[in-house]
This record gives C-alpha cells, sequence and structure tokens, in this order.
C-alpha cells in the first residue's frame, strides 16, 4: 500500500480517520539513531505506528519497533508530542489520516536487526548524516528535538 505525506498543503484530502500512533528513538551504544526506509513510500523515518485496542502508548512504541526492527526495546523518557493538523497521511486503500504521535527515547535490550515488510532497509545513523537522508520533515523534527537534548517535552 503506497503512503503519501502532506503539510499545510491545499491540495491535500479531507481526512477520514484520527489515529493515535507511538514512534521511537532507539540508539545504541554509540548514539546512533535507528531509521527504517519504509516501502510505502521509500523515505527513512523512526520506526512506530498505530496503537491498538489493547495497547498502552509506550507499549505501541516496543511493539512497533519489534514489529518493524526485530528488536527489543525499554522505553526510556519523552521525546513529545506531536499532533499538526496540517500533517496529513494518505494511503492508496482510501484512509486519510489526521495523526496523533507521541515519539518516545528507547534503547535496545534484545533482539536481532531485522527487515520487515514494512520496510526495504534498516540502519543506525550517525547524527550528522541525518540530514543528507530523504525523510519528511515531521520525522526530522522529531530526531531533533530528540539530539537537542531538551530539558522538557516537545508538545505541539
Amino acid at each position: 500500500m503506497a503512503r503519501t505525506e502532506y503539510y499545510d498543503d491545499p491540495a491535500a484530502p479531507e481526512p477520514n480517520s484520527l489515529v493515535v500512533a507511538a514512534s521511537a528513538v532507539v540508539t545504541d551504544n554509540e548514539g546512533r539513531v535507528l531509521l527504517q526506509r519504509r516501502r510505502d513510500n521509500d523515505l527513512w523515518a523512526l520506526p512506530g505506528g498505530g496503537m491498538e485496542m489493547t495497547d498502552s502508548l509506550p507499549g505501541t512504541a516496543v511493539r512497533e519497533v519489534k514489529e518493524e526492527t526485530g528488536l527489543d526495546v525499554e522505553i526510556t523518557g519523552l521525546v513529545g508530542t506531536y499532533t499538526d493538523p496540517r500533517h496529513i497521511i494518505a494511503y492508496s486503500d482510501g484512509e486519510v489520516r489526521r495523526q496523533f504521535n507521541v515519539c518516545f527515547t528507547a534503547r535496545v535490550v534484545g533482539g536481532r536487526l531485522a527487515i520487515s515488510d514494512e520496510s526495504t532497509e534498516l540502519r543506525f545513523v550517525q547524527s550528522e548524516e541525518i540530514d543528507q537522508l530523504p525523510m519528511h520533515h515531521t520525522q526530522r523534527l522529531r530526531i531533533r528535538h530528540f539530539l537537542e537534548h531538551r530539558e522538557r517535552p516537545y508538545l505541539g
């Protein structure tokens, strides 16, 4: 299924769903950030996805990281909340989503890095490399907030 992201675009389709989602900035012992190249839009992104009825938000982040990367993680903190109504995500199945994303920090506690059917590539990336990767600016914003080592989470 293909995915198109819009930001502050008058041509964006009207949302037909609101999805609560979680993502995670997973770092390794060298401080590199885990990114996946998404199969649905060919852009780099943090692992994450929609919350299920039986999930907590931190549990969603843990489950999504496992499903998308093969790694077991432990949540260590909060980067922020990302609820900008100008960010619209349209899927080829007709869903047009407004997303409410809570982004956590996490560390690896087990598992083995493995590409899922949602990605074409996984890797831990040095902070200096991130700006060179094709990535939607809403993902880049979360990573930038993490790298700023903010005293308080971003609330937006």
